[in-house]
């Protein structure tokens, strides 16, 4: 059997994933209703996350509890906002289409706007795996040093004040302001409560203190949006932003082959947990970038053998060691 080429092999993925699609909307005539399922998916989850923080107000559950069930319920607005920023819901009713864009953004205040996100993401897919792929290394990828690795997908602020030099070399029109007030005001907000809450606890083990009545409010208000909002995010972003910066390449892409790989391990699955099975089932985005991702979901396990066989690689953790550069000797041609 002779040896297929880059091209062809991308070629035979793609056809596998569309026809996959259809088969289950052909199966599921519900799937296309495409914006009503989308706007279900987002109704829901901001009253059950709204309905997780009031249980948790009310002291039905306990913080631990809040805080991972709003992480998960976050995980799927993120979902959401990736269809959003293909325009695959409601692109012909602004109205409701940036409703749902304003609504995922409430729902993960510690990450820059969706309407910015959108242009480096829209960037992303055509220099995937270079050194212009700003949206990628905001969260890590390509980093040698596991230690700066770890400040970037867990906390963005820092990732970006420690690489604003770096990227401004590097990543053309890249322009620290432009990424910094993208995240203005929510993110800001978001920021200035965490590092508000770390440093008052810091302050009161240095030397204890007595707060006003107003501020002992609000303290209490800030610990509330810890609990049901800031640390939730921190979950889901670090998850996030460890999953995608390990599976995708960077350096030595020649085509979407070599973007990315994908990643079952069960090391990742706590990670995966908390990014919605994005491990498993990005790479298909990469190959067909408009299809909702629950979708994704629902075809991922028939895929993923057609992706093995036709070259893209799974669980290459050891590109970790090489700051997620491709292994050039395994190229397919």
């Amino acid at each position: 059997m002779p040896t297929l080429t880059a091209k062809q092999n991308i070629k035979a993925i793609v056809l596998t994933i569309k026809a996959e699609e259809q088969s289950l909307r052909s199966r599921y005539p519900i799937l296309n209703w495409q914006n009503s399922i989308a706007m279900v998916i987002l109704l829901l989850s901001l009253s059950t996350l709204i309905g997780v923080a009031s249980l948790y107000y009310f002291a039905v559950i306990p913080s631990w509890l809040c805080i991972l069930l709003a992480a998960f319920i976050t995980s799927i607005s993120h979902e959401l906002e990736h269809d959003l920023i293909h325009k695959q819901y409601f692109s012909d009713r602004p109205f409701v289409y940036h409703f749902m864009m304003l609504t995922v953004w409430l729902m993960r205040p510690n990450t820059v706007n969706p309407w910015y996100r959108r242009q480096i993401h829209l960037h992303h897919h055509k220099v995937s795996g270079t050194e212009q792929d700003l949206e990628e290394r905001l969260v890590g990828n390509g980093i040698q040093s596991p230690w700066l690795r770890a400040v970037v997908v867990t906390d963005g602020l820092l990732g970006l004040l420690f690489n604003a030099k770096r990227f401004s070399r590097e990543i053309k029109g890249f322009k620290f302001l432009q990424v910094f007030n993208a995240g203005f005001p929510l993110a800001t907000a978001y920021f200035v409560t965490l590092y508000g809450v770390i440093a008052y606890y810091m302050l009161q083990f240095v030397q204890p203190f007595e707060l006003p009545k107003w501020g002992a409010e609000l303290l209490a208000l800030a610990e509330f949006f810890m609990v049901v909002l800031i640390v939730p995010n921190m979950i889901r972003s670090a998850s996030l932003n460890l999953v995608t910066s390990s599976m995708h390449y960077y350096g030595g892409v020649n085509n979407v082959l070599e973007q990315t790989h994908v990643i079952t391990s069960r090391w990742f699955l706590p990670f995966q947990l908390f990014c919605f099975d994005f491990g498993r089932t990005h790479t298909i985005h990469h190959f067909v970038p408009n299809q909702p991702f629950y979708i994704r979901q629902l075809i991922s396990k028939k895929v993923r053998p057609v992706m093995a066989q036709h070259g893209v690689r799974f669980d290459d953790l050891q590109s970790l060691k090489n700051a997620n550069h491709y292994p050039v000797k395994e190229r397919v041609s």
